[in-house]
């Protein structure tokens, strides 16, 4: 028995949902992309959705959408996949490092201000596990400077800021549907936003900086004609996927709710054991836990990981700061130091959590961590 960090649960009815494309007349750009988009944006409550060919795509063109550029600056956390700040530097842009708050591993809105610089343009906030950011504060910031807030919820769907649904808050929201998430298109990402001008620029980015859209063209020359706007991507989903994505969400309330359970067991387990740290949430806010991460303290976490490992528990450390890889070392950020990321660090492991973990299977997880950290 092996147990994995996270794993897709997928059923009949997702394998049906997309058999039934294959035997249709669409397999990309079709009636499933849009319908997928409309899915998701009724579920988080924002006007408008792009679905997009992966969650680092989303990111990428989220960032063309907000005219983010050479010259500026962008802030975000170190405590995050590489892809929240690579998406900055692909728009000729610097990702700037705002520690983290040690308590939330979110990052920290006073950080966030005394990094702003004339060049800053955005702040990239991440729901680091799908614990939300404190929202409040950083909006607060990002009106007095005349800053855009990109939300990078790619752990967070599911998850709520005092009452309202993560994905219809900022300006721009961008989620993942890798097969650890808490949906799964194979690969596949989703922007979502409530700016009539910002959907219109999603849209451009996504397929080439193409449109057929008559009112935005200089010229018309017949129902073929299209024109190259912007030099966009090619970052399209397939029907194929977003079949998959449809079938997937309409489980997402009982795959959040079982994660709730999961961590509801874990923090019992282990709260009163020293050597373990175990998350906090924000008041007032629902995380839809994508993952479980502990500190462990006066234990060796490189040996304690591979221990579990040996045990045939996959346990994973999320996440390496970012400006500690050796790309963004030979590329400036040699001086870098946020003290938070790099103590919590130094303590993460993640622990499986996914909707098709077993009671039995978490017991076992339990009992070995247990031994490790008594």
């Amino acid at each position: 028995m092996y147990i994995p960090y996270g794993r897709q649960y997928i059923d009949d009815d997702d394998i049906n949902a997309v058999v039934e494309v294959l035997k249709s007349d669409y397999l990309t750009t079709g009636p499933k992309v849009t319908e997928f988009e409309n899915v998701v944006k009724e579920y988080v409550g924002a006007k408008y959705a792009v679905a997009v060919s992966n969650g680092t795509a989303a990111l990428h063109v989220a960032c063309l959408a907000a005219g983010i550029g050479e010259g500026d600056e962008v802030i975000t956390t170190p405590i995050t996949f590489v892809a929240s700040a690579n998406c900055v530097l692909y728009c000729g842009a610097k990702p700037v490092f705002a520690d983290v708050n040690p308590d939330t591993y979110n990052i920290d809105p006073k950080d966030v201000r005394r990094k702003i610089t004339s060049k800053t343009k955005a702040i990239i906030a991440v729901h680091f596990a799908g614990q939300p950011c404190e929202l409040d504060e950083i909006h607060q910031i990002a009106q007095e400077y005349n800053l855009l807030v990109i939300e990078d919820a790619a752990h967070a769907l599911g998850a709520d800021y005092k009452g309202k649904m993560i994905g219809n808050i900022s300006d721009l929201t961008t989620f993942s549907f890798h097969p650890v998430k808490h949906i799964t298109t194979g690969e596949g990402g989703m922007i979502t936003t409530n700016d009539k001008s910002l959907y219109d620029r999603l849209i451009l980015y996504r397929s080439h900086g193409i449109t057929r859209d008559q009112s935005l063209m200089s010229s018309y020359d017949g129902p073929w004609y299209y024109q190259q706007l912007v030099l966009g991507f090619n970052y399209r989903i397939t029907d194929i996927q977003c079949a998959l994505g449809i079938s997937q969400m309409k489980k997402i309330g009982k795959f959040v709710a079982r994660r709730r359970e999961i961590v509801k067991r874990y923090n019992e387990e282990f709260a009163n054991i020293k050597n373990i740290i175990v998350p906090k949430q924000l008041d007032n806010c629902n995380s839809s836990w994508h993952l479980y991460v502990i500190q462990i303290k006066n234990t060796n976490r490189r040996k304690a990981v591979e221990s579990l490992i040996e045990q045939n528990i996959g346990v994973n450390v999320h996440y390496i700061p970012v400006y500690k890889q050796p790309y963004y070392q030979n590329n400036g950020y040699k001086d870098v130091v946020c003290p938070y990321a790099e103590e919590v660090y130094f303590n993460f492991i993640s622990l499986p959590i996914y909707s098709g973990l077993s009671d039995e299977e978490q017991n076992y997880v339990i009992k070995k961590v247990k031994e490790l950290c008594l």
